[in-house]
């Protein structure tokens, strides 16, 4: 009989279990329909709009207490799934996997920390549930890929984990540690050949920044369409209130980190639009700037002659790039390419292709250098990336989906628990800020950014500290 893995770590989940435990009883699938006050360009395509999966999972502990747990994820089609396929089918895809998902998770009756149920249904339940919904659904047609997948799946993982601070009656950074946890890291994650690294012993909370800054640094998106000044502006922007180019954003928010959207595939646009915002940086004491290529560069050439011409000829903005985040195209497997050359210019970190914490492995192989990690591909997979990560001296960093709403909350959460090499990206005041107006009243803190941070001390209480109550009541009102 072959020896099947994930029924190890299911025995072992049974044997090692904890008065700390919950099961899942049901969950419940909302969509909430966002537009952009603005487009966003995403590779060769363009957003306007968004659905966002909200779940709401029931749990019940070992003395048969119940308690609800809250996720959120943005299913930002023309990233998870980039292709020549039409936005609306895909979408429809996505809308209908994610109903799939609801009842695999739902009445399962394995008992368990939120850690250990998140791996058993995402590592081993969801990759069937998409082999089977692929096969029968999408005969003949593009297959939903993996990452895609991840992302329907995030809402009912944060909702699981939220479910298990609630559950806990602890904020859910607080249940990641021996206490609460039935085994540890070496159930889940095996180190790189070579590296004196042992997880053994080792628990999640052993990598985490604990207690969090109640401040953290923010970034500010520029997307490729985004006018940066006065002078480029056509007339048709939304007068709203909020500001409509970046030297705009910059002064209102007291930003201090830009991550700068690039094509990938015109070499003199990319020079020119980080020369041109690296003087803007210059004028206006910005500190950070880093590149996002969107996947679209195949050769390490190509970042490594744009790096090199302007360290010749715009030192400035050059020497304030922090990091290089993802060129390269998302199917690390498929697209095995040998990136030191880069890294040997500035850290690079791996985004799009960091699925879980095995891609990772396999980045490191292939020269990365850092992480930019996401909860949009779930929170279990998000944690147990950043111990393998950090165990292995990867730096970190934590992106941003575009994430309004309660979307928002497990998002900087992770950027300030994570200890990343600069704060956390965060642009939905940007590109939606009234989709957000209700947990804005809740949490201004998170939704406004002030002197380039964002403020977190109003996150307290059981779970992620959503406080849904004072939420739904502002909903009410």
């Amino acid at each position: 009989m072959e020896f099947d893995p994930s029924c190890f770590l299911f025995h072992l989940f049974a044997m090692a279990s904890s008065n700390f435990d919950i099961c899942i009883l049901s969950s419940d699938l909302n969509f909430v329909p966002v537009e952009t006050r603005v487009p966003l360009k995403f590779g060769t395509e363009v957003l306007t709009s968004v659905s966002c999966a909200r779940v709401s999972l029931r749990v019940r502990d070992r003395k048969g207490n119940e308690s609800v747990g809250w996720g959120e994820t943005p299913l930002s089609v023309q990233w998870v799934w980039p292709s020549t396929v039409p936005y609306a089918e895909r979408l429809d895809a996505l809308l209908a996997f994610c109903s799939k998902l609801s009842p695999e998770w739902a009445d399962n009756g394995s008992f368990g920390h939120a850690l250990e149920l998140g791996h058993s249904l995402l590592f081993e339940r969801l990759p069937r549930v998409l082999e089977s919904y692929n096969r029968e659904e999408r005969e003949g047609l593009e297959p939903i890929p993996w990452l895609a997948a991840l992302v329907c799946a995030s809402a009912y993982d944060l909702a699981l984990h939220d479910a298990y601070g609630i559950a806990n009656k602890l904020p859910t950074y607080e249940c990641y540690g021996e206490e609460h946890c039935n085994v540890d890291l070496s159930a889940f994650l095996d180190p790189a050949e070579k590296a004196e690294v042992d997880f053994s012993g080792k628990h999640t909370a052993d990598f985490l920044v604990l207690p969090r800054p109640e401040k953290i640094p923010v970034w500010h998106l520029v997307g490729g369409l985004d006018p940066l000044d006065q002078s480029e502006l056509k007339g048709d922007e939304p007068q709203d209130g909020y500001p409509v180019h970046l030297e705009e954003w910059i002064e209102t928010d007291g930003l201090n980190c830009l991550k700068i959207k690039l094509r990938g595939n015109d070499s003199s646009w990319d020079y020119e639009r980080l020369k041109s915002i690296g003087r803007i940086a210059e004028s206006k004491s910005v500190d950070y700037l880093t590149t996002d290529f969107n996947c679209t560069v195949t050769d390490p050439a190509y970042v490594n002659e744009i790096l090199d011409r302007l360290q010749r000829e715009a030192p400035e903005a050059h020497r304030k790039i922090l990091y290089v985040e993802q060129p390269f195209p998302y199917d690390l497997e498929e697209h095995r390419i040998e990136v030191r050359s880069v890294a040997q210019r500035k850290p690079i970190f791996m985004d799009e292709s960091a699925h879980d914490w095995q891609h990772v492995r396999l980045g490191r192989e292939l020269g990365w250098t850092g992480v930019a990690l996401k909860t949009c591909k779930t929170q279990t997979g998000a944690l147990l990336s950043l111990c393998w990560a950090k165990a292995h001296g990867m730096e970190l960093m934590v992106q941003d989906l575009t994430n309004p709403m309660l979307a928002q909350v497990p998002h900087v959460l992770l950027g300030a628990h994570a200890g990343t090499i600069m704060g956390v990206e965060s642009n939905g005041m940007q590109f939606y800020p009234e989709a957000s107006s209700l947990e804005a009243r809740v949490h201004p803190g998170i939704y406004r950014r002030r002197e380039g941070e964002l403020d977190l001390s109003t996150l307290s209480g059981p779970g992620f500290g959503y406080q849904m109550d004072r939420i739904l009541e502002e909903s009410d009102g």
